[in-house]
C-alpha cells in the first residue's frame, strides 16, 4: 500500500487507538495498518479505483477478473469473501452471484470496511456482511462452496496468516474452491525485483514472506488440498487456487 495519504485536515489518531465495534480490532491493524484501514479518512483516501490499480502497478483489472473467473464458471450455492477489499471486485462478485442464483457472505473485522462495502453494492445487492475475524471464524464446519482472500495475507503475521487459511478451508465443503491473490517474488529480470521489497516491506512488514510463494502463505500440506498456481506482471503477483480434499 502507499503511505499515509490522508487528506489535510483529517485528524488520525494514536496507531494504538482501537476502532468501535463489537469484534476486537486484531493488534496488527492497529498497529501497522491504522492508515490503510481502520481509520475513516482512510476510507476516503484508498477506495479510488486509479489508485488501487497504481498500487498494484496497473494489475488490479487482470488480477481480479482471474480471480473471479478461478471461482468457477458458475456462483450458484454459497461463496465467501475474506475481508473487504478497496476497488470493485465484491460488486462484480456479488453480481455473478446474484446472476447464478447464488449467495454471498463477506467478513471483515473492521466495522468501516464492512461499511464502506455497504455503500459500494446496489441497494437490492442480497449480501450478507459479518463483522467477524478472520483467524477466528464464527461459521460452520464446511458451509461454503468456495471463498477467495483478495491480497489479505500478507497484511498479516504469519501466525495469524495460518489461522486464516486454516479457517477458511475448515467452513469450505469439500471439494469446494478457495482463491488467494497475493504479492509474490518478481523474476530475475524484472526491473523492481531489487526495489519493491524494500520498498513495500517498510508500510507492510509482513509482506516479504509472499516471496516464498505458496509457502509463504503458510498452506497446509497438500493432501489437505491441491493447488494450481499463476503468476502475473514477471511474477510480482501469484494466484493460489486450492481444490479442498
Amino acid at each position: 500500500m502507499l503511505a499515509n495519504l490522508a487528506q489535510p485536515g483529517d485528524a488520525m489518531p494514536h496507531p494504538g487507538v482501537a476502532a468501535v465495534g463489537e469484534t476486537p480490532v486484531p493488534e496488527y491493524l492497529r498497529l501497522n495498518y491504522w492508515w490503510a484501514y481502520v481509520h475513516p479518512a482512510a476510507v476516503r483516501v484508498f477506495e479510488r479505483g486509479w489508485l488501487v490499480d497504481l498500487i498494484l502497478w496497473g494489475n488490479y483489472r487482470q488480477l481480479s477478473a482471474a480471480a473471479l473467473a478461478a471461482l468457477g464458471p458458475r456462483l450458484d450455492g454459497d461463496s465467501l469473501q475474506v475481508a473487504c477489499v478497496y476497488g470493485d471486485l465484491t460488486p462484480r462478485l456479488a453480481a455473478r452471484v446474484a446472476a447464478d442464483g447464488g449467495a454471498l457472505d463477506v467478513i471483515d473485522v473492521l466495522p468501516v470496511q464492512l461499511d464502506n462495502l455497504r455503500h459500494k453494492l446496489p441497494g437490492d445487492t442480497a449480501v450478507r456482511m459479518l463483522e467477524q475475524d478472520s483467524s477466528c471464524l464464527a461459521l460452520a464446519d464446511a458451509t461454503y462452496d468456495r471463498a477467495i482472500l483478495f491480497f489479505l495475507l500478507h497484511e498479516q503475521p504469519a501466525d495469524i496468516r495460518a489461522r486464516t487459511v486454516a479457517e477458511t478451508l475448515r467452513v469450505v465443503k469439500p471439494g469446494g474452491t478457495i482463491v488467494l491473490v497475493d504479492f509474490a517474488r518478481p523474476r530475475w529480470w524484472h526491473p523492481l525485483r531489487y526495489t519493491w521489497l524494500p520498498f513495500i516491506s517498510r508500510l507492510e512488514p509482513f509482506a516479504a514472506d509472499m516471496w516464498r510463494g505458496p509457502n509463504g502463505m503458510c498452506l497446509p500440506p497438500e493432501p489437505a488440498h491441491q493447488r494450481t498456481i499463476r503468476r502475473f506482471f514477471g511474477g510480482m503477483f501469484q494466484m493460489v487456487t486450492l481444490t479442498r480434499a
